[in-house]
């Protein structure tokens, strides 16, 4: 692919990846603030607790199995089908295991509440197999447009019957008939608007060779996944469900955030950088603009949202979830490392080092258990606490290797990094005494983000910030290419 179609095409990816992942999103959140008000903490303790299970399994039909297609260059349509009956298999398979588990796991946390809700919401998987090889069509295409189609149609029909299930008094089955609609409703969408279709074709060839590549992703991203939820699964047996909930809650606001950004390049930039993953110098420019562009739009958004989070809490969600607070303020800590960590690791999977990848994860995983195994004793802050330490170490871990693999070494990286970062601080230390003044809580956020916003933009405007321009100029092209 010439440079100036690649860089076409990216451009274009970007736009529609964001496009889909704000407007879905935004109409996600504003749904589950009406459902948080709706619900008990309790209730979303217990369903936070029953998605471990789900999205454990899922790894095994989501992550790494299509990753392969994209990265294989010229993937054909045995290898699609080849993977697609493979991988549905396996998703049956799995299904079967957690419906006859359920008694167990619900035995072991004491809770009865658990066996239908865990049988009724694992049917995600199957469907979650599905959709897993028609994203990675769509990807491999880069017809980033569809995905925007497909999650709004399963983020509206799927919230709006949420709500409507929650204010009826169906209480936690309202959670659950809204995440296992969304996964059919997206996988529906995508059969009907995206031409490709399973053929009766099947290669153990094939599969050999993209399993080969696939499944030591799949064992990564089995320990990234199992890391991240043990978290959930000890506070749940530990602790209390409300517990869970207003450290999940916490979660929730930066999370939606980072991961939908992370998302949205991750989806445009991989694809990329396979492409080019055959020239290190291409590979570490796009590397570079990832990075940039993900920590300009990620940094202001943390910092801000530190500073916001008390008013924010109270005006959305009410005072029932003001202990949600300062778990909100600590991800914000853990999640400010992601851009960094995802840039540094899409560009080593598009070297098909996928070898390298799981060595790190696994080293990674013996750092963070540790600090897990010596937080969890001491309460649930703690538990948050060293989980944002553990994202700082684990994000200088996935920078080390590309120094070597492409000679993008760590200071090059802080220093690409540094713009962004002095000056979120800077606005955030401006806007953060505003929260003390004696005015109501909507007002004071109000001030807040737009003197932030105001800030940040105008000094990125001054200086004339590397990101800030290369934004600017995206904007500029696709308002150009609509009008």
């Amino acid at each position: 692919m010439e440079v100036k179609d690649l860089k076409r095409k990216v451009l274009s990816g970007m736009f529609w990846a964001f496009g889909e992942r704000i407007m879905a999103q935004s109409v996600s959140f504003i749904l589950s603030i009406i459902l948080a008000r709706l619900l008990m903490p309790s209730e979303y303790g217990l369903i936070a607790l029953v998605l471990v299970f789900i999205n454990l399994a899922n790894v095994f039909v989501s992550n790494g199995i299509g990753e392969s297609l994209i990265q294989k260059k010229n993937a054909n349509e045995t290898d699609f089908s080849t993977l697609f009956y493979f991988s549905l298999g396996i998703s049956i398979l799995l299904y079967f295991i957690l419906f006859f588990s359920a008694p167990l796991i619900a035995g072991f946390y004491n809770n009865t509440e658990l066996v239908w809700i865990l049988r009724i919401l694992a049917l995600i998987i199957p469907f979650s197999s599905v959709i897993t090889i028609q994203n990675a069509y769509v990807s491999k295409k880069m017809m980033f447009k569809k995905f925007f189609f497909s999650t709004m149609g399963g983020t509206l029909v799927s919230g709006l019957i949420g709500v409507i299930m929650a204010y009826l008094g169906f209480g936690i089955w309202a959670l659950v008939s809204q995440h296992l609609i969304n996964t059919i409703v997206n996988t529906i969408v995508l059969y009907f608007i995206v031409k490709w279709r399973p053929r009766l074709l099947f290669s153990i060839n094939s599969l050999r060779e993209l399993v080969g590549f696939g499944w030591k992703l799949v064992a990564a991203n089995l320990i990234n996944t199992g890391y991240s939820e043990l978290r959930t699964l000890i506070i749940g047996k530990i602790y209390t469900m409300a517990d869970l909930a207003y450290y999940n809650r916490g979660n929730q606001f930066p999370s939606l955030l980072i991961t939908n950004i992370n998302t949205a390049i991750g989806k445009v930039v991989f694809p990329a950088m396979a492409e080019v993953n055959d020239d290190l110098s291409r590979l570490k420019n796009l590397t570079r603009r990832s990075l940039k562009t993900t920590a300009y739009i990620i940094f202001p958004l943390m910092i801000g949202l530190m500073s916001i989070a008390d008013s924010l809490v109270l005006v959305l969600l009410t005072e029932k979830w003001m202990f949600s607070v300062p778990f909100l303020q600590i991800f914000c800590i853990y999640w400010i490392f992601q851009p960094i960590q995802t840039a540094n690791w899409q560009a080593i999977k598009a070297l098909g080092r996928s070898d390298l990848l799981l060595k790190l994860e696994i080293l990674k995983k013996i750092v963070g258990v540790t600090m897990l195994l010596l937080s969890m004793s001491i309460d649930v802050y703690a538990i948050a606490i060293s989980n944002a330490i553990f994202a700082c170490i684990s994000m200088i871990i996935n920078m080390i290797p590309n120094k070597k693999l492409m000679n993008y070494s760590m200071l090059e990286q802080f220093r690409d990094l540094a713009p962004s970062f002095f000056l979120s601080i800077i606005m955030g230390g401006i806007i953060y005494p505003i929260s003390f003044l004696s005015l109501p809580a909507m007002a004071i956020i109000t001030l807040q983000v737009l003197t932030g916003g105001i800030i940040y933009v105008g000094a990125s405007f001054i200086l004339k910030l590397d990101s800030f321009v290369y934004l600017l100029n995206i904007l500029n092209k696709v308002v150009k290419k609509q009008s």
